[in-house]
């Protein structure tokens, strides 16, 4: 069972309930200028909104972050999300001490770099545009749910949210199966995460985003904060670097949703607030 910290105190060291995590803290503190810190956006660095359109970072975190980045290899935000929408609604563009801040969007498949202030990616699976195409037919035809609705992201991927259907949990599981067939015939993947289902292409997760940057920058260890069913790939990215000798840490930005990412983390906070406080420890113990 991961411990839970959540301390007033911006200086608090966690303390990690497996002996993997307390190694993976100690590294960070004792080399920092190896770490990756990998940090989820939606429910981790911004509050979850039921129109996640309007999904803004903590006010504390970028300062947070500015405050952090100096002192380590790197800092990577992971997102499901378009990388462009990322720096935006995140704030991260031009702000001092995030010069290298590298925004890995779609699951990977976009990158920003601060540095430059430009997105690369590859073409979109055509896929995507398919499935997209034929959803208000599959709605439809499934049922009026109240309050379900479409986000569009960037053509490289499409999700259903039913966070203000009239039964939220009864529209998600009525919409798994058929979403799933959908995507199946395009040739893409379901990812469900707290009440939203994302349609995108097979072989784009938070886990191969994660391991192809640490191991790109050659990290010596590796701090990944998520909250979602999707930060679970980046948790086994960690444990693979952690079988391969690069100490890591994983932390659940803490919600009652998803009780298998809170049972897998090494330490659980509150919410994005406590993730801004547990990056602001760190940067203060940190020389």
């Amino acid at each position: 069972m991961a411990s839970h910290t959540d301390s007033t105190d911006p200086n608090a060291k966690p303390t990690p309930a497996t002996q993997a995590g307390r190694e993976g803290l100690d590294a960070l503190l004792s080399r920092p200028g190896k770490a990756l810190i990998g940090l989820d956006f939606d429910g981790t660095l911004a509050p979850i909104v039921a129109d996640p359109e309007q999904a803004r970072a903590h006010p504390d975190a970028v300062p947070a972050l500015a405050a952090l980045a100096p002192k380590v290899a790197a800092v990577a935000v992971v997102t499901g999300r378009p990388a462009g929408v990322a720096v935006r609604n995140g704030g991260f563009a031009g702000v001092p001490g995030l010069e290298h801040l590298v925004v890995l969007g779609h699951y990977g498949a976009e990158r920003w770099e601060a540095v430059t202030g430009t997105v690369t990616a590859p073409a979109p699976h055509p896929g995507v545009a398919a499935a997209r195409a034929e959803l208000p037919g599959l709605l439809d035809r499934v049922g009026a749910w109240r309050g379900t609705w479409i986000e569009e992201k960037g053509g490289r991927a499409v999700a259903v949210h039913t966070r203000r259907a009239t039964d939220p949990q009864a529209a998600f599981e009525a919409l798994r199966e058929p979403l799933t067939d959908l995507a199946t015939r395009h040739g893409l993947v379901v990812e469900p995460g707290r009440m939203v289902l994302e349609l995108r292409p097979p072989g784009m997760d938070k886990g191969v985003a994660l391991l192809e940057y640490a191991r790109e920058i050659g990290a010596g260890s590796v701090l990944y904060a998520g909250d979602d069913l999707g930060d679970l790939a980046a948790y086994t990215a960690v444990d693979k670097l952690r079988s391969a000798g690069t100490p890591g840490l994983l932390v659940c930005s803490g919600s009652d949703e998803v009780a298998e990412l809170r049972e897998r983390a090494d330490v659980v906070v509150d919410g994005p607030a406590g993730v801004v406080r547990l990056l602001r420890g760190l940067a203060g113990r940190m020389r």
